[in-house]
């Protein structure tokens, strides 16, 4: 986001994410409507596209941080894009009988959650050391920020936990898939954020807003195919 700018780093990176994780989610466990399924996939696609258009019409700006910002942003989002099936793997098709050697999701979540918490101080070492952007930064610095500044993240942590748990909860209704399809949806909300609050797009030139009309259009679009996919 640093980079490349929230209405740029979410739709390319999450929405990368969305398309690789509905197909890796779809053929681990086939369950809704593949035309509409992958009808959806393909306007997020088409989406993610267009914001890479409209992010290349900007004049203000390196163009080697533009391009860094896009290249971090589509390696992001294949990263992404993997780890749900992964989650859905360990867990029971059977919510209320799970099978032996089977979790339930909310050994599930815990036992993701302790991953994702021990995995960052490798990971968080590894950027802070070499940092995809800024100067390198020491563990001290943690110490360093206010009560509201970590307040604000604990809080982030908490909002998407209680998400990933509602995403996980769902899916043995709507499927893996369709489940983390919709888990995706949040771009939309990074998109409104990056052009209308914080107006990242405000120096490109005319006919700019267009190209951000249509990605609204088609990622919206997508959502919707995504959720009929399931009906």
């Amino acid at each position: 986001m640093d980079l490349a700018g929230m209405a740029v780093a979410f739709p390319i990176g999450v929405g990368l994410a969305l398309v690789l994780g509905v197909i890796t989610n779809y053929i681990g466990t086939p369950q809704g409507n593949p035309e509409l399924l992958f009808a959806g996939v393909g306007c997020v696609t088409l989406a993610i596209v267009l914001t890479a258009l409209a992010y290349k019409r900007i004049q203000t700006g390196e163009n080697s941080n533009k391009l860094k910002g896009m290249i971090t942003a589509i390696i992001a989002g294949v990263i992404m894009g993997w780890f749900y099936r992964f989650v859905a793997s360990s867990m029971a098709l059977d919510f209320s009988h799970p099978a032996s050697g089977k979790l339930t999701p909310y050994t599930a979540l815990v036992l993701f959650s302790l991953g994702v918490f021990l995995s960052n101080f490798v990971w968080n070492l590894l950027v802070m050391k070499k940092p995809i952007s800024g100067k390198p930064v020491s563990g001290r610095a943690y110490f360093k920020g206010s009560r509201k500044e970590h307040g604000f993240g604990i809080l982030g942590g908490v909002i998407w936990s209680v998400g990933m748990s509602f995403s996980i909860l769902a899916s043995g209704v709507a499927g893996y898939a369709v489940s983390y399809g919709l888990g995706q949806g949040a771009t939309m909300i990074a998109v409104i954020w990056g052009v209308f609050i914080w107006r990242e797009f405000s120096s490109a030139p005319k006919g700019t807003n267009k190209l951000l009309a249509l990605v609204f259009a088609f990622y919206i679009l997508g959502i919707i195919l995504i959720i009929a996919a399931n009906s």
